[in-house]
């Protein structure tokens, strides 16, 4: 397992100028280690909603990358987003999918089919260009640089854990978010 504190700096010191979606749980770690928090977007109150809303921004900005940081249980609420993903085939996106097993944010309750299902099978089955699972943090941070270069769209599935240092949960406002990154969008 990677540590959710490790998999998020693993993905900033990859980052470049990339625009950053991030939801729930993953938002909790991302928030305390991005260092271009003018290009991140973090969704509240949309559980399910990074991977649609990540896409809008893919097609809307294709000559810059777009990440995605979306957990297990979010993406379970909107699986049908890998094949609408998989179907613009927008060649900036990559989606990172924090998959710890539960739904940390409400309590810690299970996620339907943990352990069983296979997010990378899935995304490489609804038609995404390349699909990964990592376990092994070394394993990511060697391969990420490659990653991060590849024509999208790419699915990259995090087996993550919680350690003792678990941020806390911030309810921040999308709206002013979304014109925070909308003004910087239109600035450079």
């Amino acid at each position: 397992m990677i540590s959710s504190f490790d998999a998020a700096r693993a993905i900033s010191n990859e980052r470049g100028d990339a625009l950053v979606v991030s939801t729930m749980t993953p938002n909790r770690y991302w928030d305390a280690v991005s260092d271009h928090k003018d290009l991140d977007l973090p969704i509240f109150g949309a559980m399910g909603k990074a991977s649609s809303v990540g896409l809008g921004l893919a097609l809307a900005q294709p000559d810059r990358k777009v990440i995605i940081l979306d957990g297990d249980g979010g993406l379970l609420m909107n699986l049908g987003s890998l094949v609408t993903i998989a179907g613009k085939e927008p060649e900036n996106l990559i989606h990172f999918v924090f998959e710890d097993g539960v739904y940390y944010t409400t309590g810690s309750q299970p996620v339907p089919g943990s352990g069983k299902v296979s997010f990378a099978d899935m995304a490489k089955g609804a038609g995404f260009r390349e699909s990964y699972e990592f376990d092994d943090l070394e394993d990511l941070a060697s391969e990420l640089p490659l990653i991060m270069k590849q024509q999208g769209p790419v699915f990259v599935c995090l087996k993550v854990n919680h350690g003792d240092e678990v941020p806390p949960f911030y309810m921040g406002n999308t709206g002013q978010a979304m014109k925070r990154l909308s003004a910087r969008l239109i600035s450079s």
